[in-house]
Order: structure tokens, then C-alpha cells, then sequence
């Protein structure tokens, strides 16, 4: 029996130091599980789940200026941000359960990047008091996020890449004043995208100019509605801030290339992936803005009901050069032509994120 007993010491002894050892490791360390650096000593903590719509260069770069503009404030307010992020993929049943885990963690505060998330948080944390900041979202509105712009009500607020579609419109036959079919492609179960056709379409046939709509909701059906304007004969393609569309912008460009016909869109992103033209919100910024309406609300007391949603100047057009070259375009004739349109013309290659041509 003492044998025993001396033998169940030994092993608690072993244990207490592995624990001990385990802890000395994290300490040194310095990360919590979610990747966020360790607070200070007396450091308010604020918990703050992420989760993105899908994995693409406009919405990553949105999320990694919300994470770096929220490290900043931290240093400057003496706070910790501890972030968890997740992305759903585009998958519901996924979506909701990021949603469940960031309820179960008890984050004081959720982040929806882009409409389909900031639906699902919506609908998720209406009995829970759970602060809800969305980001790129097009039409909040229209989307039945908030009551209105100026006071959202409920428990959400946050940034908007409403796009100028007219300014689209207006690019368009600047560029191309003969044209008389122009293409339209979106995914219809994109709430991003049902605002700005309804425009394309008023703009359109106010100007008695025809257009024909090809759709899909897939990366396959978007390949299949990109053969099919090419094969219509259209003489340019207008796509608003579509996630579905911008996913399969690098697989397409060179379909729209081939065929002569220039792609307008609604975010510098699909520009970046291959379209002739994007026009919109510079989502550095937006980001960023995005992350300073997470600080006003967690550190200042900021009622989300009551702060207002933040738009955005939709001034900036990035044209490819590359594939204004192909299509037979010179850029400084495109930028003279845009520019009383636009504050900005910039230019951009193709790449597949933005971090590989800075």
C-alpha cells in the first residue's frame, strides 16, 4: 500500500510539472488560442468574431485591414482586440455554425463581412444583445439590415460598398459610344447584385440600349453564362460586386479576351483577376472604417442602433493594362476618357491577390 501511495505522488509530481512547464511555454509565447497577442496586465479584452463570405481578393483584403486597423486602436486605447476569424465558404450550414461558436465563446462583438453574413448574424443574435458591425455590404437596406442609413436600429451596423452603377453605365459608352448589347452577368441569389441590375436595367432602357441577362450560381455556370455572352455578340459586360462572379473572374477573363468585349465590374478586385475595368469603394479604407466602428462601439460605448452606416466615395476606376493591351485599348486614351468621370483612374496587372503586385 505505501508502495502505491509513493508511486500516485510521483505521478501527480510528474504531472504538476508537465502542467508547469506547458504554461511557462504559453507564457513565453505570448498567443492566445485565437492567434491574438496575450493582454497586459490589467488590459481590458474585448472578444471579436470574424467570418467572411468567401475566399477572394476583395473580401480578404477587407478582412486584413479590419485585423491590422484593430491591432493598432488596441495599442492606442490600451485595449486588446481578441479576434477569432473564420470563413464559410459560401456554405450555410457552415456559416451558421461559426455564428454558434462565436455565441458559445461569448464574443462581446461579431463582424459579418458581405450581405449573406450579415443576414445570418442578424437572424442569429436578435434575442442574444450581441453587437453585429457588417462590412461590404451593397444595399442594407434593400437587404433588411437596417431601417435606415442614418439609424440602423436593432443591434447592427456598419460599412457599405453601395455601388454607383450609372457611373458604370457611363464608363461604358464613354468608352464605347456605338455600343447597342450589353451583356449582363450575375448570380440572381446574390443579394449584392439585385440593386445595381435593377439599375443597369432603368439605365438601359431609359438610353433604349438592349441587354441580355446571363446568370449562374456556380463557378461551372458562370464559365457557361460567359460562352454564351461571347456567343450573343455583346459589346460589353457589366458585373456588379459579385461574390460568385469575382471567385471565377481569374478562370473567364481570357473567355471575355478572346472575344474582344471588355468586362465592367463593381470592385477593383475582379480588375485585379482579369476584367478590363473595376469601379468602386477602396476597401483598404473601408476596412479600416469598418474596424473603427468595432472600437467605437466596444471601447466608447457607441449605441450601434443609432451609428450611422458608413458609405463610401465611389470614385476610383482600375483598369487592367494588360488586358486593355489585348483588347486592342490604349490605356492613356481610356484614362483621358474616364477621368472626367472619376476622382481617380489607377491601373493594375493580373494577379490573383493583391499582395502580389505591391
Amino acid at each position: 500500500m505505501k508502495k502505491q501511495n509513493n508511486i500516485r505522488r510521483l505521478s501527480t509530481a510528474l504531472l504538476c510539472a508537465a502542467v508547469l512547464s506547458m504554461t511557462a511555454c504559453n507564457a513565453d509565447a505570448g498567443e492566445t488560442s485565437s492567434g491574438t497577442a496575450a493582454p497586459s496586465d490589467g488590459q481590458t479584452v474585448y472578444k471579436v468574431g470574424i467570418c467572411n463570405y468567401v475566399d477572394d481578393a476583395s473580401l480578404n483584403q477587407i478582412v486584413e485591414n479590419i485585423q491590422g486597423q484593430l491591432e493598432t486602436l488596441g495599442e492606442e486605447k490600451g485595449v486588446t482586440f481578441q479576434i477569432s476569424y473564420d470563413n464559410c465558404n459560401a456554405d450555410a450550414a457552415v456559416l451558421g455554425q461559426i455564428i454558434q461558436n462565436f455565441i458559445a465563446d461569448d464574443v462581446d462583438l461579431m463582424v459579418g463581412v458581405a450581405t449573406p453574413v450579415a443576414m445570418a448574424m442578424q437572424a442569429a443574435t436578435e434575442d442574444t444583445g450581441i453587437p453585429v458591425v457588417f462590412s461590404a455590404v451593397s444595399d442594407p437596406m434593400g437587404a433588411g439590415l437596417v431601417s435606415s442609413l442614418e439609424a440602423p436600429g436593432a443591434n447592427m451596423t456598419g460599412t457599405s460598398d453601395f455601388l454607383d452603377t450609372n457611373t458604370v453605365m457611363e464608363l461604358i459608352f464613354a468608352a464605347h459610344p456605338d455600343a447597342d448589347l450589353i451583356g449582363l452577368l450575375y448570380d440572381q441569389g446574390q443579394d449584392s447584385s439585385t440593386t445595381a441590375i435593377i439599375h443597369a436595367k432603368e439605365y438601359l432602357e431609359d438610353k433604349g440600349i438592349a441587354y441580355v441577362e446571363r446568370t449562374g450560381t456556380t463557378a461551372d455556370e458562370i464559365m457557361l453564362a460567359a460562352q454564351a455572352l461571347v456567343a450573343d455578340g455583346v459589346d460589353a459586360i457589366f458585373t456588379p460586386s459579385d461574390n460568385t462572379v469575382m471567385k471565377s473572374e481569374l478562370a473567364i477573363y481570357e473567355t471575355f479576351v478572346e472575344g474582344g468585349i471588355p468586362h465592367y465590374t463593381g470592385a477593383d478586385s475582379f480588375a485585379l483577376n482579369g476584367a478590363f475595368l473595376g469601379y468602386g469603394v477602396d476597401y483598404i479604407q473601408l476596412g479600416k472604417e469598418t474596424a473603427d466602428m468595432v472600437c467605437e462601439i466596444l471601447v466608447d460605448g457607441a449605441d450601434p442602433a443609432v451609428t450611422p452606416v458608413k458609405t463610401f466615395d465611389n470614385g476610383t476606376a482600375t483598369i487592367n493594362t494588360e488586358v486593355c493591351a489585348a483588347l486592342g485599348m490604349d490605356f492613356e486614351q481610356m484614362k483621358e476618357l474616364f477621368a472626367p468621370l472619376c476622382s481617380q483612374v489607377a491601373s493594375i496587372t493580373t494577379a490573383e491577390s493583391f499582395e502580389d503586385v505591391q
